[in-house]
């Protein structure tokens, strides 16, 4: 048996021309925290719908714990939670009456004490209705619910969007902490890349349709990196090389951002012969809006494997 929970093979979906999702190969192991990150209509909601069964791919499959997305037994659902974005529930139920309604779908996996312990952190009234609910309070319970059944897959689509700070990070932690402790597999998209930043152990990036990257969170960090050129005048163009993102102006200064930089990147830089330059680390929020961010051109792809030496491939993908 295999340890990756989740693993797709060039799975492809088109919405009339346009392709929405091109080629979508990836595996994410048992245990792991996994962000799957993309800027809006890249593709990231629909290949959650795609994993789940909701949506059916044009070309390709995906695979969770082994079955086939579009076939799921009922003994593979039960073991996937997910949580839609903006957490819908029936307004009209009260937190009591959503955890019953729940609960009859999971009589074999149900674990109470884990919901009232989530229920009471959060200090939720139970006989509250969801209408009444602050945006917040709703991503409380739909956790909770998430959650109670014992899921071995948690699939979150944006699941912090719209919360307060303050909301956001107790949401984010309580999660990792119900979920993690027993070794399960975290799944989730999110516009929020500081809290991605904190929990997810792997990336994976997806841009107009494809994967990009698929790699560990730390390794996309050290590999993109951006350099200031600073110049008398108007600076010249940057020469093509291996591993280049986006070379833009501002003033006279020469913004170079490159994935794995190197003696070929450095001795462009030289050969341009600026007043003063310096080479920038970036967090994972800026290092991925600078590797989205540029020009409609192909960009540098890498993905790794877990036990590889991670490597940039300079590979131009269509």
């Amino acid at each position: 048996m295999s340890d990756d929970v989740i693993v797709t093979e060039r799975l492809t979906k088109y919405y009339g021309r346009r392709c929405v999702v091109n080629g979508l190969s990836l595996r994410v192991p048992a245990g792991t925290v996994y962000g799957f990150l993309g800027r809006n209509g890249a593709g990231k909601s629909t290949t959650i719908k795609m994993l789940l069964g909701m949506v059916h791919p044009d070309c390709g499959q995906a695979r969770l714990f082994g079955d086939d997305s579009q076939q799921l037994r009922p003994e593979t659902r039960a073991r996937i939670a997910y949580l839609a974005e903006g957490h819908p529930l029936y307004p009209w139920m009260t937190i009591d009456e959503a955890v019953r309604f729940t609960r009859a779908f999971y009589p074999a996996t149900w674990n109470q004490k884990l919901l009232d312990q989530i229920l009471d952190h959060f200090e939720l009234p139970r006989r509250a209705k969801i209408r009444r609910l602050s945006r917040g309070e709703r991503a409380q319970v739909s956790l909770a619910l998430a959650v109670a059944p014992d899921p071995e897959l948690l699939i979150l689509d944006d699941p912090t969007l719209g919360l307060d700070t303050v909301v956001r990070r107790d949401f984010l932690e309580s999660m990792i902490q119900i979920i993690q402790r027993r070794g399960r597999t975290i799944f989730f998209s999110s516009h929020i890349l500081g809290d991605v930043e904190r929990v997810a152990e792997r990336i994976g990036i997806i841009h107009q349709g494809v994967l990009r990257v698929d790699c560990p969170t730390d390794r996309f960090k050290s590999a993109v990196r951006k350099a200031v050129l600073r110049f008398d005048g108007p600076p010249p163009p940057f020469p093509e090389c291996r591993g280049l993102v986006s070379a833009r102006t501002v003033g006279m200064q020469l913004e170079v951002v490159v994935v794995d930089f190197g003696d070929e990147h450095r001795q462009a830089i030289e050969s341009l012969k600026p007043r003063d330059w310096e080479l920038l680390e970036l967090n994972l929020e800026d290092a991925f809006i600078e590797y989205t961010r540029g020009p409609r051109r192909s960009l540098p792809v890498f993905v790794t494997e877990e036990d590889d030496v991670p490597s940039a491939v300079d590979e131009r993908v269509a």
